[in-house]
């Protein structure tokens, strides 16, 4: 478990890193072999780019790191549930294991709205675990989109 925690202060320390740029604060770090091979943040606005989420950079990242797409030996800690999108792209890339801190109650896609890490009918399936950090995710989250209400971004 200690490893868990320390890889996703990791991926709470991208997400900082998105918040400072005006970006919704979600970071990801993919690990292979017990080694960090990628980062990422959300990037959508500053790149103008629907797909500039912060697994999804951080898996390609990994690829190209590591030159291949097949990452069955990496584990993707990311601090919110990842979207149908960036569940799908864990599920092309053959991640082993997903990360996460806190569900995400609208896009979820590892359990809350969907599962797309274990579904029966795809042809590779991941472990997912959940709630490492879930408060201080939670929390980052909360003041982001506080401080949009407020006018403060």
């Amino acid at each position: 478990m200690h490893a868990d925690e320390t890889y996703m202060a990791m991926a709470l320390d991208e997400a900082r890193l998105a918040a400072q740029i005006g970006e919704v604060p979600i970071g990801a770090v993919v690990v292979c072999e017990g080694a960090v091979v990628a980062r990422g943040h959300n990037r959508r606005e500053i790149d103008h780019d629907p797909a500039g989420h912060a697994e999804l950079i951080a898996i390609r990242q990994a690829a190209s790191k590591l030159e291949r797409w097949r990452l069955s030996d990496c584990t993707v800690y990311v601090t919110l549930e990842p979207c149908p999108m960036c569940a799908g792209l864990m599920h092309q890339a053959r991640i082993a294991r997903c990360v996460y801190a806190t569900a995400d109650p609208k896009a979820g896609a590892l359990g809350t709205l969907y599962d797309l890490s274990d579904d029966e009918r795809l042809n590779h399936r991941f472990e997912v675990s959940k709630g490492i950090h879930a408060e201080e995710s939670s929390a980052l989250l909360k003041e982001f989109f506080g401080q949009l209400r407020r006018g403060k971004s």
